[in-house]
């Protein structure tokens, strides 16, 4: 312990990281660099770095990262389609090897001997933070206090921010943890732990309940270029402004909401509830201009291996050659997908109705059922017979 000198703790302000500075300091009797990315959490930022700093952080860095966030990791996971367990759109999952990326350039540039996370040992972000870690700092040393402090569980951590005079949000009365970031809001942990038991009407921030959303539905149209999201309703964005009024305009009509129980990493299963408005629609309308413009099998073989893009990610493997080398297969799939999507939102609800391309695949004159000269029916019976040999050799065996 005595050779740790300085470590740059990957802090939020929550109630985990916030005792984590003071509990690091005094074990390790080091000095403590907080670091806390912004990836659009809608979080005083400059306040978690002067509480930092009460609490005893030597230093606190603050960096934006919400464009890379957006471009380099939510664009990419939105072109493989990527659904975690046929639901979850891997907000958190995504942001993690972000923050990490901030952190170990902070380290790198502070000459630090470790880095710390909040992260408790039952889940999935201690595996996504460090796994990013040693693929920046192959040595870096990594302190994680959920693995070695005393405490048992948040109920413990409550009260010794009372004995300590750390200020922090938490009560043992309500203390489910929530995670959020421009993508999505995360809520697990606590009342949340009956899988039985329904969120409370208040607790969601992003979305409005979909019984007091309007009462007359919106249209929103979404215009892709190469598998990318480049405008709404006509007004071009870049990747930030783009989610951030589409997370506005889903959460009005109460669009992008998720209960499900998963299968995290380390073999446990666990309730989350999330809201994931903007992605939700991106998600529907990118669908939607990929059934116009791509080919049937390429798009078969995406939709095969999205399953296995997603655990990756959601496992923490963003860095790995297997998620890079799919990505390289997904973004060559998708570099046709050039068009526009029409969704019909309402009251909880999205729905596709209208899609639309000029590189299109999709054609009216082979796809009518009225007369036409670009297809011979005739055809059809011999490709039948020649898919239904095997199937009549087998029952005539």
């Amino acid at each position: 312990m005595s050779n740790i000198r300085k470590v740059v703790l990957a802090y939020s302000g929550g109630l985990d990281t916030s005792v984590a500075v003071r509990w690091i300091a005094e074990k390790y009797d080091c000095e403590i660099i907080c670091y806390c990315a912004d990836v659009g959490q809608d979080e005083d930022l400059e306040a978690a770095r002067q509480k930092a700093l009460a609490i005893g952080a030597q230093k606190a860095v603050v960096s934006d990262l919400r464009l890379p966030f957006v471009r380099d990791y939510v664009f990419p996971a939105l072109r493989a389609g990527a659904l975690y367990e046929s639901e979850y759109l891997l907000g958190t999952a995504l942001a993690r090897p972000c923050i990490a990326h901030g952190l170990m350039d902070v380290a790198r540039a502070e000459g630090a001997d470790a880095i710390a996370h909040g992260a408790t040992g039952k889940g999935n972000d201690q595996v996504r933070f460090e796994l990013a870690a040693y693929h920046f700092m192959p040595s870096v040393h990594v302190i994680a206090p959920w693995r070695e402090w005393e405490f048992q569980g948040r109920g413990q951590l409550i009260e010794y921010t009372k004995t300590h005079g750390i200020d922090i949000e938490a009560t043992a009365e309500k203390p489910y943890s929530v995670d959020r970031n421009l993508l999505h809001a995360s809520y697990e942990g606590g009342v949340l732990e009956d899988p039985w038991h329904a969120p409370e009407r208040d607790m969601f921030q992003r979305t409005r309940d979909p019984r007091d959303a309007p009462d007359e539905p919106r249209e929103v149209e979404i215009a892709f270029e190469h598998g990318n999201p480049v405008a709404v309703d006509g007004q071009a964005l870049d990747p930030v402004a783009l989610l951030a009024t589409l997370n506005r305009i889903g959460g009005e009509h109460g669009v992008g909401r998720v209960d499900m129980v998963e299968n995290r990493f380390v073999g446990i299963k666990s309730r989350g509830v999330y809201e994931t408005p903007g992605g939700t629609l991106l998600h529907l309308a990118r669908r939607g201009v990929e059934s116009l413009t791509v080919d049937r099998e390429a798009l078969h073989l995406r939709d095969d291996l999205m399953p296995r893009y997603a655990r990756m990610v959601y496992n923490g493997f963003w860095h790995a050659p297997e998620r890079e080398a799919l990505q390289a297969l997904v973004d060559e799939v998708t570099r046709h997908v050039t068009g526009a999507a029409r969704l019909r939102l309402y009251k909880g609800s999205a729905t596709l109705v209208g899609r639309k391309a000029e590189n299109a695949l999709y054609r009216a004159d082979i796809a009518t059922f009225d007369e036409d000269d670009s297809y011979d029916h005739t055809d059809a019976a011999g490709f039948i017979r020649l898919n239904a040999l095997r199937l009549r050799v087998r029952s005539e065996r």
